[in-house]
Order: structure tokens, then C-alpha cells, then sequence
């Protein structure tokens, strides 16, 4: 049930050039935030500013700076296989005229979203906090082996977001607003649903809720991770004669299968395989940056992903 939502996420960070929506959708994230990605959901363990891991004086935020509109109203799967005019009575205003449309879902999955007015805040000096960071979480204030912080958060006055559950869902809308040609009323403050099939998620958010987000990842860094997998794959290849010599014994010692599943991994098994107090806060940015959070987290929103 949960995968119904995936299409959504990963097509939002392609469209909205690189925002990600919280999960749970109902999620409000803040510049600062920082939080880890258990089971599938994003929680917050605190905030840079509130917890006065930044200073007060080194916080600088961006004011509210507006975004590209037609970015985030995009949809996939979706037709209209009808849009028009129909008419009504009532016993004391007599007819009356409104807008009809009916919203087809291809496929499960399928969605239709917009937002009005998309604005966002940042962090507007990262690149002179991000080192002091790397010590602070995983030195000298915290242990953190993974991490995420929240760079910059979008909010819209409204948005509107339809996902379809079954392939062939619909759902029909219909507005007294005035219009003329062929009507778009998805997402309008005054349209009504009919009826629906096969919808899994359909709601209108009215407050500017910071919904979306921007992050950067704790990763460790290239030439170390490198140098790890290498040094593991040779100490590994050549364990069959030791296993052989050792158990005294005709054993198989399939060590490709283990090789390949620890760099499915590395960075995880990296960090837990340092020698004792090799990792300290004058070595920590040796070993770690910070990177952007991109599609590979999207995935971890919808997959175990070794948590």
C-alpha cells in the first residue's frame, strides 16, 4: 500500500529540482531539523537552532523566496475525459450553472498535484557551518553515523493532491465558478467532489505547512570509502586458503557473496569496522561531508534500507 505514494515522491524531486515531500505527507519540517529515516519515516530529533548547536549568532536565514509556479503543479497518468458546463435547480434560485470534470488514473500510482504561491526559506550560510557540524553530531556533542539536516523548506498557501489507489480511479469534481472553454477546477477552493473510485489520497492543504524540503546526508568520504571496499575485497580473497588450513577441513568458502553484500553497504560496515579512536574530532573531517539528498533517500522512504 505504501508503494501507491512512491510515483509521487520521486517525480516531485524530478519536477521541483530537488525538494522532497515529508513523510508522513502530514509532516511539517523546518530549516535546522535534523532527523534520520527509520522504517520508511522521517524523524526529527532536533533542530540545529533550538538546541543551540549553532549559535544564535551564526544563524542566517533566508526570507521567504518565491518559487517557480509551474514547477510544482505537474501531474502523471492523469486525463480528462470530460471537462465542461452542466446545469442544476433548486426550488428557490431556480437553474444554475457549474463546471464539471471528470480526472482519470491510469495506473495505480498515478497522481495529480498543484500548489499556489510556492515560497521557501534556507539556510543561507551552510558552507560556514558544515565542518562545525561534522565534529558537533558526530564528536564531541553527538555520535551520529547518519543524519540528515534540513537545508531549506517550502510551503504554498494551498496544495491539492489526488493519488490514484487502482489503476482506472477516478474522480469527479465539479465548481460554480465562472468558466469558459475547458475548465481546470482541480484544486480551487470552491470545487466539490461528486464521487470518486479507486482514490487513495485526495486532500487540500490550506495552511502553509513546510511540507517540503531540501537536506544534506552525513556520507563518508570517497578516497576512504574506496580504499575500505578495496582492502576488504583483497583481505577476502584470499581467506579460502587460510579457512581451509585453519578448519582443517574440505569447507566451500564462498567469499564473493560476502564481498558483494558488504559494499551494498560499505559506509555502514566502514564506520563500525574503524579501529578504536581512529574516528575522533580532529580526524572527522577526514572521513566525513556532507552531500545532498537525492533519489537513494527517496528509495529509503519506501524500503527497509538495512534499518
Amino acid at each position: 500500500m505504501d508503494n501507491i505514494y512512491k510515483n509521487f515522491y520521486r517525480q516531485f524531486y524530478l519536477k521541483t529540482a530537488g525538494f522532497i515531500p515529508t513523510k508522513p505527507l502530514s509532516q511539517s519540517l523546518f530549516p535546522g531539523d535534523y532527523f534520520q529515516i527509520k522504517n520508511g519515516e522521517i524523524t526529527v530529533l532536533g533542530n540545529l537552532y533550538r538546541n543551540t548547536i549553532i549559535a544564535p549568532e551564526d544563524a542566517d536565514l533566508s526570507a521567504a523566496v518565491l518559487l517557480n509556479a509551474p514547477n510544482w503543479n505537474f501531474s502523471d497518468g492523469i486525463s480528462k475525459p470530460y471537462s465542461g458546463r452542466g446545469y442544476g435547480q433548486t426550488a428557490i434560485e431556480g437553474q444554475f450553472e457549474f463546471s464539471k470534470q471528470i480526472l482519470a488514473f491510469a495506473n495505480k500510482g498515478s497522481f495529480i498535484f498543484k500548489a499556489e504561491e510556492p515560497q521557501s526559506v534556507k539556510i543561507n550560510n551552510w558552507n560556514d557551518i558544515q565542518q562545525q557540524l561534522i565534529i558537533k553530531l558526530t564528536q564531541t556533542l553527538f555520535s551520529f553515523r547518519e543524519i540528515y539536516i534540513v537545508t531549506e523548506s517550502a510551503t504554498a498557501t494551498a496544495t491539492t493532491l489526488a493519488i490514484a489507489g487502482e489503476k482506472e480511479a477516478e474522480l469527479e469534481l465539479a465548481s460554480e465558478s465562472e468558466n469558459f472553454g475547458l475548465v481546470d477546477i482541480f484544486g480551487q477552493e470552491n470545487t466539490k467532489t461528486i464521487q470518486s473510485k479507486d482514490i487513495e489520497y485526495y486532500h487540500r492543504e490550506t495552511k502553509r505547512k513546510p511540507a517540503y524540503f531540501k537536506a544534506k546526508k552525513l556520507v563518508v568520504q570517497e578516497e576512504k570509502l574506496a580504499y575500505f571496499i578495496s582492502d576488504f575485497i583483497s583481505k577476502t580473497n584470499n581467506s579460502t586458503e587460510w579457512t581451509d588450513t585453519f578448519y582443517n577441513s574440505n569447507f566451500h568458502n564462498d567469499a564473493g557473496q560476502n564481498s558483494q553484500m558488504i559494499m551494498q553497504n560499505a559506509q555502514g560496515y566502514f564506520l563500525d569496522m574503524l579501529q578504536a579512536n581512529e574516528l575522533n574530532p580532529n580526524t572527522a573531517l577526514l572521513y566525513f561531508k556532507w552531500a545532498d539528498a537525492n533519489l537513494d533517500d527517496v528509495e529509503k522512504l519506501f524500503a527497509n534500507y538495512g534499518n
